[in-house]
């Protein structure tokens, strides 16, 4: 990682820990955004580096917003370990249904992952835990470890941003480690991979479930933050979302998913008084986007400076 980066990294964590001290932008809408860049950041952590589309993701979402949402409004378990056990069950799921589909590639790794998430989907209108149509409501913020009151939105908002930035970090040390080296040789090429002795189903199974686990992070902070659990957060819908994020602001991009989970969350935030013409001027402005950005927004950005150095 080079100096500018560094510098570009301190100047956009310095202004997110300023964030709460101005009044033009609502925490919970920066709190959103936080959530679903972690989203993105995870699915990316699978498409841009192991170059495995899952059209799944939104099933571990899903699993850890609702199973934190039971384990703190029903239980009445502590925000921390409620975390920690959704994120568990999404890492769990992870491994089950990475196990079964990096047996195929391509559009078939893909279509197995949402039939599998569709089966999810079903799973969470059925349970009787997860309230149906209704999901889980009045989900309580908690104290965290016992005397931190997340009630309080700025106290709530820089828990958050702890653990986006944690998750982030860990996102960043993973791709510039030789774990990380080797799956981008799976993505580049996996014949070339395997030609070299590694065991390519076993790199993409922990990039998988690594996904998954994060991705599940992203469920759990955004119930909390809503303090809801709904099916929207299983929906392919979701799945959909978080791609059109990754593509959007530059696949294989560290800060890429970021940019994209902006856009998108300020779109549907600003174009919400338009009803359901916001879902059509969002499309408009992804289809012109993908054409005049094809790197997505960063990478873009970061090519341009490259052809100029």
């Amino acid at each position: 990682m080079n100096l500018n980066v560094k510098w570009v990294y301190a100047v956009l964590v310095l202004l997110a820990l300023l964030l709460p001290f101005q009044d033009f932008i609502y925490l919970v809408f920066a709190m959103k955004v936080l959530c679903f860049a972690l989203f993105a950041c995870a699915f990316n952590l699978l498409l841009g580096f192991t170059g495995l589309l899952s059209f799944g993701h939104a099933a571990f979402f899903g699993t850890s917003a609702y199973i934190t949402a039971y384990l703190c409004k029903e239980i009445g378990l502590s925000p921390e370990l409620a975390i920690l056990l959704g994120v568990l069950c999404s890492a769990v799921l992870g491994f089950l249904i990475g196990a079964l589909a990096i047996r195929r590639q391509g559009i078939y790794f893909a279509m197995v992952t949402l039939a599998l998430s569709q089966m999810v989907y079903f799973l969470a209108v059925q349970l009787p835990f997860t309230g149906g149509e209704d999901g889980i409501q009045g989900v309580p913020r908690g104290m965290l470890f016992g005397f931190i009151d997340l009630k309080n939105d700025v106290t709530m908002y820089y828990f958050v941003l702890a653990v986006f930035l944690g998750g982030f970090a860990l996102i960043l040390r993973t791709v510039h480690s030789p774990f990380g080296q080797v799956l981008k040789a799976i993505r580049e090429n996996e014949p070339r991979a395997i030609s070299l002795g590694y065991n390519v189903d076993r790199f993409k199974l922990i990039s998988f479930v690594l996904s998954a686990a994060l991705a599940g992070l992203a469920g759990s902070l955004k119930t909390l933050v809503f303090q809801l659990a709904t099916l929207t957060d299983v929906h392919w819908h979701m799945s959909g979302e978080v791609v059109l994020m990754t593509l959007l602001g530059g696949m294989g991009t560290i800060l890429g998913p970021v940019v994209g989970a902006s856009i998108v969350v300020g779109l549907q935030n600003y174009l919400a008084n338009i009803g359901s013409w916001s879902t059509i001027a969002t499309g408009f402005i992804f289809v012109i986007c993908v054409l005049a950005f094809r790197r997505g927004v960063v990478g873009e950005i970061a090519h341009f400076f490259k052809s100029k150095s």
